[in-house]
């Protein structure tokens, strides 16, 4: 009776190093798909920044040309 409970502790504690295993995996994955997903967020952050840059950029010029279109009517 007891080599048969220590077959099937055997059996489960197997399972489960390999369910652990598995999980590690999985986890590396995660870290791997964090980390694009950090790089492509940051990438945008700055893409952003440069496009508010730019429209601030583009509203100053249109503020001055409607200023002379105005002074000049």
């Amino acid at each position: 009776m007891s080599l048969e409970l220590l077959s099937k502790l055997e059996t489960k504690i197997q399972a489960a190093l390999e369910t652990i295993e598995l999980l590690k995996m999985e986890l590396e994955e995660e870290k791997q798909k964090a980390s694009t997903l950090s790089e492509h967020n940051q990438q945008l952050n700055a893409q952003n920044q440069q496009l508010q840059e730019e429209l601030t950029s583009w509203n100053e010029k249109v503020t001055g040309l409607v200023g002379l279109l105005n002074s000049e009517i």
